[in-house]
């Protein structure tokens, strides 16, 4: 099993910024992606951002530019940081871990973290 930890999140104006981490901890042998999503009331879930046991991230379209993934290996930590928040990013965003196991993924999420950004 995985337990994910995430803190961060709260309310703040447009233009401002925030950041959100998300440690992993249990048996993480196999790990190959964390990140976030979110999702908005009404909306469904959306990828936010991902970084890879490569190193390799990825980001939704709407975020490209904003938000930046890192992870700390030693920690086993990703933070991410939101910078020029819109009222749009305003969601419940849920960190998420996924290890590989042979030939099977296994998907954890974690606990959800609000978002709130205000025009």
């Amino acid at each position: 099993q995985v337990q994910l930890g995430d803190s961060g999140g709260g309310l703040v104006q447009a233009g401002g910024s925030l950041n959100l981490s998300c440690v992993a901890s249990g048996s993480l042998f196999g790990y190959s992606a964390m990140g976030w999503y979110r999702q908005a009331p009404g909306n469904q879930r959306e990828l936010v951002a991902l970084i890879t046991s490569g190193v390799s991230t990825s980001y939704a379209d709407s975020v490209k530019g904003r938000f930046t993934i890192v992870r700390d290996n030693a920690k086993n930590t990703v933070f991410l940081r939101m910078n020029s928040l819109k009222p749009e990013d305003t969601a419940d965003y849920i960190c998420y871990f996924r290890k590989r196991v042979g030939l099977r993924d296994y998907d954890y999420w974690g606990q959800v973290t609000q978002v709130t950004v205000s025009s």
